[in-house]
């Protein structure tokens, strides 16, 4: 079945596929954790390939078949290494295996829209979860200032320039155009992006749009929601180098233990 992500693997992969801010803290939690481990929401296999080069057996789980078959090339051309992946969502999957540890990097967690939603995919991970497992994610701090700037009310809606990067597959500029409208009364935020690759006289070659809604959460709100369905929450950071969280903090980094 296709989902609203196959639509952009290709510009998801070429934005984000490098990016390693949180893979020294994801390695590390699965070079310790009781193997095997399982990521859900492994879009094209960013955090999923290295914790497999690392030696760990890993289940990667994404509901977009464009992103797992972006992963498999990479898991394919890398060589014999312990990965295995899946179509599946993450409040309904269904695995005989029981894991050690569960991650959820990327703020993927937020792309489940409604307090049931969250209940269902916490309460599912938990089943797969061995006693004592951990789950281990992170997601955005809510920036009232962006949640005023962009309220549905306001103008958030229009397009506005947010940043380029280069495609390392054709050598050109990618020009990003973002829309953000924050709906406050149920916590969402429904971003839309516009990607147009540039060529070297200015001229734009290809474009293409992505869009997805967010439900972003607050400290407390997730506490809840981890002692509601059987976690402890183990630690709380404010970045991936372990510093506590707080009053400047933008990230919230949990791990949680089943209780």
């Amino acid at each position: 079945m296709r989902t609203e992500y196959d639509a952009f693997a290709v510009s998801y992969d070429l934005e984000y596929g490098t990016t390693r801010v949180d893979l020294a803290f994801y390695v590390g939690l699965a070079r310790a954790a009781q193997p095997p481990v399982l990521e859900l929401a492994c879009g094209t296999g960013r955090v999923t390939l290295p914790i497999a080069q690392a030696g760990v057996p890993i289940t990667g789980v994404d509901s977009s078949r464009e992103m797992l078959a972006r992963a498999r090339a990479k898991v394919e051309a890398a060589g014999t290494l312990p990965a295995t992946l899946v179509e599946g969502e993450m409040r309904t999957f269904q695995l005989d295996e029981r894991f050690g540890l569960v991650i959820i990097p990327a703020r993927s967690f937020l792309h489940l829209l409604t307090p049931a939603d969250h209940v269902a995919a916490l309460r599912n991970i938990r089943a797969h979860l061995v006693d004592g497992g951990r789950l281990a994610l992170n997601f955005f701090v809510p920036d009232l200032r962006m949640i005023v700037e962009h309220s549905a009310s306001s103008l958030g809606q229009a397009l506005a320039y947010s940043h380029k990067f280069e495609d390392p597959e054709t050598g050109q500029e990618v020009l990003v155009w973002r829309s953000l409208q924050h709906e406050t009364y149920r916590q969402r935020i429904y971003a839309r992006f516009v990607y147009e690759w540039v060529d070297e006289q200015g001229l734009t070659v290809a474009r293409r749009h992505r869009h997805y809604t967010l439900c972003y959460l607050y400290r407390n709100e997730m506490e809840h929601l981890l002692a509601r369905c059987g976690f402890e929450v183990e630690a709380l950071y404010g970045d991936f180098e372990g510093t506590p969280f707080g009053e400047e903090s933008t990230e919230m980094v949990w791990v949680a233990r089943k209780t």
